[in-house]
């Protein structure tokens, strides 16, 4: 309540993956609706990245969960939006780098999805644990910049939709006992391409470190907070993609970096730190090169 994520009159979209934290969060956002009449119009947000054997069967339980909640769904998918499918993208680079993919992609089919529903705010199912991680991952690759990021409990304030974190203080354990007890229909099984993916291994540290000091996740939590205090390091400033107009401190997102990679049949292109494409590749790409370009696939305009 003291952070006042939401207001009265609000369209809120809620990032919905048929997962225990997404589920939790729409149950208890449309019951506190409900009961206490905040006057917010909810939506459910999904994202379809193409895994089969995964995330068709996991928005089988979000298109329940419209049902049981009376939520409106909108699913955006990377196929629509990109292209490409996780599938396709993972038959070509395989599980090395595939997290890298999905993770700038989902990220941005979110704000186009919620750009779609017109809404005000994206409130996230991300817990306690996952931002401990985040905390954790930040510092492992001496990202400092991004902790002010990943520690506050709202983000993109100064952008065109910001982003919410409810379950900030709220352990994992707690939202599966919570979801336990009020027999929530939710999907439980792990993307079957994650298994090797780097979080994994900051997840299972925390673990340990947990068994020995049980407020070990809110302490890394608080650690971030007051780093993002202290620092003087600040995100670079942001533009907007030449390509499709998305929120992007250099001339290409992100996503049209990896997209052209993907393109192009060099997939390794958009992987790592690249301050955006060198100026062979730039050249490569303005001459045609005989290759298929971005415009054929690239992520088309943003409209906020």
């Amino acid at each position: 309540m003291e952070n006042q994520l939401f207001k009265p009159g609000e369209r809120i979209a809620i990032g919905a993956s048929g997962g225990k934290d997404s589920t939790v969060l729409a149950y208890v956002l449309s019951e506190l609706n409900r009961r206490h009449n905040y006057g917010l119009d909810l939506f459910l947000l999904s994202v379809d990245e193409g895994i089969t054997g995964y995330r068709d069967d996991s928005l089988e339980t979000v298109k329940r969960n419209e049902l049981q909640y009376g939520l409106p769904l909108k699913i955006v998918s990377y196929k629509d939006l990109y292209g490409w499918t996780m599938d396709e993208i993972v038959k070509m680079i395989g599980l090395k780098n595939n997290c890298t993919f999905c993770g700038v992609f989902r990220r941005q089919a979110l704000d186009r999805g919620a750009a779609l529903l017109k809404v005000d705010k994206v409130a996230t199912g991300h817990n306690a644990d996952d931002i401990a991680e985040t905390v954790l991952l930040n510092i492992l690759r001496g990202d400092i910049a991004r902790l002010s990021r990943c520690t506050s409990i709202t983000t993109g304030e100064d952008g065109p939709i910001p982003r919410c974190k409810p379950f900030k203080y709220t352990y994992e354990k707690e939202i599966v006992m919570y979801a336990y007890f009020k027999k929530l229909d939710y999907f439980s099984t792990e993307c079957i391409y994650s298994p090797n993916a780097y979080r994994g291994f900051a997840r299972e540290f925390i673990k340990d470190l947990e068994r020995i000091r049980p407020r070990a996740i809110l302490d890394i939590i608080k650690s971030g907070e007051n780093f993002r205090i202290s620092t003087s390091t600040k995100m670079p400033e942001q533009g907007t993609c030449e390509r499709c107009g998305y929120i992007s401190s250099q001339k290409w997102c992100k996503a049209c970096v990896l997209l052209e990679g993907l393109n192009r049949g060099l997939p390794k292109l958009g992987i790592g730190r690249s301050r955006g494409l060198n100026s062979d590749v730039k050249k490569d790409i303005k001459q045609g090169g005989g290759t298929e370009s971005i415009e054929s696939k690239q992520c088309g305009s943003l409209d906020f």
